[in-house]
């Protein structure tokens, strides 16, 4: 009986005895006939796993976040909350001056707005010192000062290709915040002396939730602060020097300081001389030479007659419609003024 079972298990494990044994043969046998094979395909793996290591852009990167350790603060807090006043300087260039407005009393500006403060919670280590720039995308991730425009009617950054928003941020904790904006504000016009009359218009920034016990706003350079472009003109205004100036404005929610971008716009006489002044004059003298011309000839002297009429009605249908404005509005000069503006522009 125990022979039988012997023979049983000798006949069950016998072929995979040979299968195994058959393998083995198989495998030395192809690297006895094949060592070169083998040999490249080890220095591959090597050389493949030394670039690898070299390689840095195959190691995982650090995101600016960790960098930043934004998880790790509250930046809905302004820095040092609780303690003095952060200090936010501010800085502006002045692309263009798109266009003046009589009758709405307003201009429009494009700009570049800068912004300089210390957040110590975005100090990271480096050994060269070098600071970080990034996107628009990390603003929303960190406290930012919310400067707005004080009197605007309407305002955007610019987006194209991409939003104008720039952020750059040193290994010190000091922050630079750029940004690209065009901006249409108020500007309260005296017409009393048109067309030799001279605007003064300014453009007021302000922060809208932190008074000056929170936030400390200043021209970063002094009066360097602001800059323009050589090239800045208009066609119907001098545009006199810019001047930054700064002071306190009072709400019920408290003191703010606020900065002021000054310029002033002297009205070109020349354009209105050509303009309204000039072609008035010369329907006159035209209507003159009705008299030079013979009496018989009644076709010339009632054509003439009939163009000098027919263009000086245009030109005065304006002018009643700014009288009758006037009227309604109690005789208001400004009103007046800035219709018969617009009257001589068209």
């Amino acid at each position: 009986m125990v022979l039988v079972i012997k023979l049983l298990l000798f006949t069950c494990i016998w072929p995979t005895v040979l299968l195994i044994s058959h393998s083995d043969h198989h495998h030395h046998h192809y690297h006895h006939h094949h060592p070169q094979r083998s040999f490249a395909k080890r220095h591959n793996s090597k050389r493949e796993l030394k670039m690898r290591k070299l390689d840095s852009t195959k190691m995982r990167p650090i995101k600016s976040e960790q960098l930043l350790r934004i998880e790790d603060h509250d930046f809905a807090l302004r820095p040092s909350f609780g303690g003095s006043p952060i200090p936010v300087g501010i800085d502006v260039q002045i692309e263009s001056i798109d266009s003046i407005s009589e009758v709405d009393m307003d201009f429009t500006m494009t700009l570049y707005l800068r912004h300089y403060w210390k957040d110590e919670r975005l100090s990271f280590p480096s050994t060269r010192n070098k600071s970080m720039t990034f996107d628009g995308r990390l603003i929303k991730k960190i406290w930012v000062p919310d400067i707005f425009f004080v009197h605007s009617k309407r305002s955007f950054i610019h987006d194209t290709t991409v939003e104008n928003v720039m952020l750059r941020v040193y290994p010190d904790g000091n922050v630079l915040f750029s940004l690209r904006i065009t901006v249409s504000a108020m500007c309260f016009m005296d017409f009393s002396r048109f067309p030799l009359d001279t605007q003064n218009c300014s453009l007021e920034l302000e922060s809208y939730a932190y008074n000056e016990e929170d936030v400390m706003l200043y021209w970063k350079h002094g009066n360097e602060s602001l800059s323009t472009d050589e090239h800045i003109s208009l066609s119907q205004f001098f545009i006199e020097e810019f001047s930054a100036s700064s002071g306190l404005a009072f709400y019920s929610t408290g003191w703010y300081n606020r900065l002021f971008i000054n310029f002033g716009l002297r009205r070109h006489i020349f354009f209105f001389v050509l303009q309204s002044y000039f072609p008035s004059m010369l329907m006159v003298m035209l209507s003159w030479v009705s008299f030079w011309i013979d009496r018989r000839a009644v076709p010339a002297r009632v054509s003439l007659g009939i163009t000098t009429v027919l263009t000086m009605s245009t030109i005065i249908t304006g002018y009643f419609q700014c009288l009758q404005t006037w009227i309604y509005t109690y005789g208001s000069v400004s009103s007046l003024s800035s219709c018969l503006s617009l009257n001589m522009q068209l």
